[in-house]
């Protein structure tokens, strides 16, 4: 037995060392034991599961750990049939459309007060509202979250709470008093249809970008024609009084008219002259010491940002949505704009590579949306993105970033802020030549991820570089980005220097982060208060994505996307040595409950299963693969 506990002791010691978190040895579990506890318990709480199917035909089974490159013999027998390598989890993952879940869905026309359809005959949706409530799924509570919080649920019959609000005769119900309470709507910058037709028809003016552009092709034909310049001078000198001096004086003349000073010091001065010109008449937005959510691609979604808000963060940031598509007028590019009204402090992230299409969306932006500041992302590592020249392409391409930068200055009368990576290659490091530039060019604040685009998420955030950037962006803020996990780790990034924390894979780990930090302590935060976190999501998730059955599972989904991160959060109460580390892979343990073990499981299968005790039953065609597969513990 001593030979025993001493092997299981030296191998906890080499686990710790290779990178697994500390946890108490009463905790600790293997595999087999964790998942049989899990499926037995599951089984016992409900008679059989709840699906009434095996968890691998629900969710997939546990994804695999991340592998070694395979030796050239290896790969050529791995792939698909035709011999193409398979490439990304991505491309692989199945896209299953969330109207696939309705076999017959009611039409618009009978849900909103049973006007006559403008489609007659020819419309391919459900009329016959008593046959629709035959074949409708069961409903999943018996309190409608809309209902019961504006009064009113706009989703009638459709609803998948309906019977809160339905009579016996199929009528929807009303709380006039709350509907007089909330007659306004919370959600802003939505695409009207007016834009998204004149978008489409490319009627939209860009007056303001047109001016810049302009004055860009101009400084191209300066250019191509500088060498003329030389020789022209040579010959001003030689000729006397003629057509030639003329010629050049009036160049000079348009040379000294070109260095004109911002304001006119000639002729009255108008208001026009003073908000297109001085910098200083922009809005300006305190950065300073503010803890900050990144924009946080599929998981950094509106409920999910109006948790964190809960939770004290000051800063939030649309995702990343990209230019060219908002110039079209794409709706779902445009769902990345919203703002809910309890985000006080909000920017919107816009992604491209070409001045003249980023300087195009920076007005759009600005004529069409209330935000408070607009962020370039230039830290992307996606091959897509990358491959274009935007993201962190443009760190290479600095010519092209400084016309962006400049251009999006121009038309926006709101600050624009950058987000950069270290560099592309993982030892040549390029953020500390650009800062300095970014200064001259007007940036606002810049944030900076600690690592570079080769990197991606292994190795630690290199902390120490971030400090001696954030002295060379003075007085510009800049925030730092990497590793922040608890309130110590916040504490150890504010030493050095940096004007701000930009938080992103913490908040999805443990959203609680930002209270943690503001109260400088460890909260071991009970399996039920998660909990209550999820529901708080799921409420946030039917209000904004709808409580029918296509909303529902789209909040699913998206619950299931933040799981996929949330499962790695270790309780402090577990923990033989706080704070958890972000590259310390938490190994198989059991919880202080049933529930804190289920939300323990790294299993797809057990996600799903947290998902249907907030939403129901999963549909018999529902299928899930997560998006982000982590190889942070390298």
């Amino acid at each position: 037995m001593e030979k025993a506990a001493a092997e299981a002791t030296e191998k906890g010691t080499n686990v710790a060392v290779k990178g697994e978190a500390a946890i108490r040895p009463e905790f600790l579990t293997t595999k087999e034991k964790f998942h049989g506890f899990i499926d037995s318990e599951w089984r016992g709480s409900k008679g059989e599961k709840a699906s009434g199917q095996d968890t691998k035909e629900v969710g997939g089974e546990e994804p695999e750990a991340k592998k070694l490159k395979l030796d050239t013999e290896e790969k050529s027998t791995q792939g698909k049939p035709d011999g193409k390598r398979l490439r990304g989890q991505n491309k692989s993952r199945p896209h299953t459309k969330p109207t696939t879940y309705d076999e017959k869905r009611l039409c618009l026309s009978v849900i909103q007060d049973n006007r006559e359809c403008p489609f007659g005959d020819k419309c391919h949706f459900e009329h016959d509202v008593a046959q629709y409530m035959a074949c409708k799924p069961a409903d999943i509570g018996q309190s409608c979250y809309l209902y019961d919080t504006f009064g009113k649920c706009t989703y009638g019959l459709s609803c998948r709470f309906a019977k809160a609000h339905t009579t016996s005769d199929f009528k929807t119900m009303e709380n006039t008093d709350l509907v007089k309470t909330h007659d306004r709507n919370p959600v802003k910058n939505s695409l009207s249809k007016d834009l998204q037709n004149r978008l489409r028809k490319r009627s939209v003016a860009f007056k303001k970008s047109e001016e810049y552009l302009k004055t860009l092709s101009n400084n191209r034909n300066k250019t191509a024609q500088q060498g003329n310049g030389e020789a022209c001078a040579a010959e001003v000198s030689a000729a006397p009084a003629g057509g030639e001096q003329l010629k050049c004086t009036e160049a000079e003349t348009q040379a000294i008219l070109d260095k004109q000073p911002p304001v006119k010091t000639v002729g009255p001065l108008t208001d026009v002259d003073i908000i297109k010109l001085r910098f200083c008449e922009k809005k300006q937005v305190d950065f300073k010491d503010k803890l900050y959510l990144a924009p946080l691609t599929t998981c950094g979604n509106l409920p999910f940002r109006r948790v964190c808000k809960r939770f004290g963060v000051d800063i939030t940031c649309g995702e990343m949505a990209m230019c060219t598509n908002l110039l079209q007028g794409q709706q779902s590019e445009w769902a990345l704009l919203k703002r809910h009204e309890s985000e006080d402090l909000f920017g919107v992230q816009v992604e491209g590579c070409f001045p003249d299409t980023m300087t195009r969306c920076a007005e759009l932006i600005n004529n069409n949306t209330d935000v408070d500041f607009v962020d370039i992302n230039s830290g992307c590592p996606i091959e897509l993105v990358y491959k274009k020249g935007g993201g962190c392409g443009l760190m290479t391409r600095t010519r092209k970033f400084e016309q962006i930068v400049k251009g999006m200055n121009y038309v926006l009368d709101v600050p624009l802020t950058v987000k950069i990576r270290t560099g592309v290659q993982e030892k040549s490091n390029v953020a500390h030549k650009l800062i300095p530039e970014m200064k001259n060019w007007g940036v606002s604040m810049i944030t900076l991820h600690g690592r570079s685009r080769e990197q991606r998420y292994t190795k630690l955030a290199d902390w120490d570089y971030i400090s001696s950037c954030s002295k060379l962006a003075n007085p510009v803020p800049l925030f730092g980005n990497g590793d922040i996990l608890s309130y110590e780790d916040a504490m150890k990034a504010r030493e050095t220097g940096v004007s701000g924390l930009m938080i992103a894979r913490g908040a999805l780990i443990k959203p609680w982060i930002f209270t943690e930090i503001k109260e400088s302590r460890h909260w071991d935060i009970s399996s039920s208060e998660r909990l209550d976190i999820l529901k708080d999501f799921t409420n946030f998730g039917l209000e904004h994505w709808g409580c029918d059955t296509r909303g529902v599972e789209k909040t699913r989904t998206f619950m299931l996307e933040w799981l996929s991160f949330m499962c790695r959060y270790i309780p402090v109460g577990l923990l033989e040595r706080v704070p958890q580390k972000i590259n310390e892979r938490p190994p198989y343990y059991m919880g202080r409950n049933y529930l804190e073990t289920l939300m323990a499981s790294q299993n797809v299968g057990d996600w799903v299963r947290i998902s249907e005790m907030l939403l129901g039953p999963v549909p018999k065609n529902f299928i899930f693969l997560p998006k982000h597969k982590a190889n942070s513990y390298k």
